[in-house]
């Protein structure tokens, strides 16, 4: 295993040896120790599908279903989740990088030590995702994307884009979000409790609280 530090957050992340691998296309109930490149999946219905120690590399699981199973100790790039729906899955030890989750809808996941980095996540649905661990998102696109009822304690999220990010009923204490605009965020304040903040973001929580609190600013 390696590890990588985001702020203040360690991560434990895969290290996967090439050599160890066994090339692999196909998607069975229990993938382990393969490598899979440019695999179509579009549109699978996958059910209790194990994945483990894999490298996963320009695969298409858009429009795909996903209910229950594991994605652990894996490395996920360029693989297009959009459309996709994932359900009960457990996502572990995993550097998913450049990946596209657009329109995605992502209900009652757990996390622990996952980097997305690099990856979209525009216009899709978090519902009750949870952070059972170290999680960070790096340089990703957020926007239009809805986190409901999320517990994502200590998540770090750096040079992320969050415009129109719409944050509702979210447990977020103890995350680190320096490093990006929170000014277009369509959050109530107390999603934000907790959280960590650097002084260029000041004025984009004063900015959520003359509207949430729908005041009216005038000059004398």
């Amino acid at each position: 295993m390696r590890t990588t530090t985001v702020g203040e957050l360690r991560i434990l992340l895969p290290d996967l040896d090439p050599e160890d691998l066994d090339s692999a296309s196909d998607l069975t109930d229990d993938l382990s120790d393969a490598i899979v490149e440019d695999a179509s999946w579009r549109g699978a219905e996958l059910k209790d599908v194990r994945i483990r120690s894999s490298r996963i590399t320009g695969a298409d699981l858009s429009e795909s279903t996903w209910e229950a199973g594991t994605l652990s100790g894996c490395e996920v790039t360029r693989t297009d989740f959009s459309g996709a729906t994932l359900s009960g899955v457990t996502i572990e030890r995993c550097a998913v990088t450049g990946s596209r989750f657009t329109g995605a809808r992502l209900t009652d996941i757990r996390v622990k030590d996952v980097l997305f980095e690099g990856c979209r996540f525009d216009y899709a649905t978090l519902s009750r995702v949870a952070a059972a661990g170290a999680v960070a998102f790096v340089d990703c696109v957020l926007t239009d994307a809805t986190w409901s009822a999320c517990r994502l304690p200590d998540t770090v999220l750096r040079s992320c884009q969050l415009a129109r990010l719409e944050l509702d009923s979210c447990h977020l204490h103890g995350a680190d979000l320096r490093g990006n605009s929170l000014h277009d965020l369509k959050a109530s304040l107390g999603n934000l409790h907790g959280t960590t903040l650097d002084e260029d973001q000041l004025s984009d929580i004063t900015h959520l609280a003359v509207t949430e609190l729908n005041l009216t600013v005038r000059r004398r």
